[in-house]
């Protein structure tokens, strides 16, 4: 299913509905239903009013609670996936300027185009989740060599991932990092990794055609029958009743479709920008604060 296609679309859509497997069933309770209709023509008891408005509203509310939980799990997911990647990014940043020794002037400079590369990572992981090109926002974090190098992998997020972990390796071989920091950095650099998982996870696993095209056949069977319930009780005031209900279903819906893919760029969405500029905030920070202890 495609974010584009309309409401109608898919809600009239028969490819990837259950409606080629439902429909034998539905005429089977519809042939029930008209043995019903004959009971009553022979004038035995079989009308039950309270059900006609009870059991589609308990129905359509447990349809719409399930659509809405499920995509709010989804959201929250994508929320607590980001928000590791905050605490991890900030604890390696910390470990590399604080554990790794400098023997030579250029190790510094190595050190601080590392601890660059975190801020980058997430970057680069909002642009893949988006399908966005690289930007000058990440170019900002990285070398002209490494950036033109990413612009032509299929994935930069783990292209920066093995650079940040063959850095750490490199600095266990000259000595200038043990190796129980080695494994703890190289810890944390999996945590980052795992965010990459479970993101890509959540954006390519969306829910169910099947499912998104049922919920809404059936809200627009129940707001196009509103009308014929209310109008000998309400009148003219029919219109805006149906109305009302019918914004608050449709709002209900809207809200899922809103969540279920929490990494793009509408208001409800992960501020995923914002994220991303605390953490070059917090990297500038730490940079400034060890750049004093080594000049003191």
């Amino acid at each position: 299913m495609k974010k584009k296609d309309g409401w109608f679309y898919i809600a009239l859509s028969w490819r990837g509905s259950v409606v080629p497997e439902v429909l034998p069933r539905s005429i089977l309770c519809g042939l029930f239903g008209g043995i019903v209709y004959i009971m009553h023509l022979y004038q035995i008891q079989v009308s039950l009013p309270i059900l006609g408005s009870l059991i589609p509203n308990i129905v359509l509310g447990l349809l719409l609670v399930f659509r809405t939980n499920t995509a709010y799990e989804r959201f929250w997911e994508g929320r607590k996936a980001w928000g590791s990647l905050v605490n991890t990014v900030r604890n390696l940043s910390r470990q590399i300027l604080v554990a790794i020794s400098e023997n030579e002037p250029c190790d510094r400079k190595n050190k601080i185009a590392a601890v660059k590369l975190l801020p980058a990572f997430a970057i680069a992981l909002k642009l893949h989740l988006r399908s966005q090109p690289l930007n000058a926002e990440l170019e900002a974090n990285l070398s002209p060599e490494k950036f033109a190098r990413l612009r032509s992998m299929n994935h930069p997020p783990l292209e920066i991932g093995f650079w940040i972990s063959n850095y750490l390796q490199k600095q266990y071989r000259q000595e200038k990092l043990s190796h129980y920091q080695l494994v703890d950095m190289i810890q944390l650099l999996n945590q980052m990794v795992d965010v990459v998982g479970i993101c890509e996870r959540i954006l390519k696993t969306p829910i169910p055609l099947a499912y998104s095209i049922h919920l809404k056949q059936l809200l627009l069977i129940y707001c196009l029958s509103l009308p014929f319930q209310m109008v000998d009780q309400l009148e003219w005031m029919t219109a805006p009743i149906v109305a009302l209900i019918s914004f608050t279903l449709l709002g209900i819906e809207e809200i899922g479709i809103q969540i279920e893919d929490p990494f793009g760029h509408d208001p409800n969405d992960l501020p995923l920008d914002n994220i991303c500029n605390a953490m070059l905030r917090n990297i500038e920070d730490l940079i400034i604060v060890s750049i004093d202890q080594y000049e003191s």
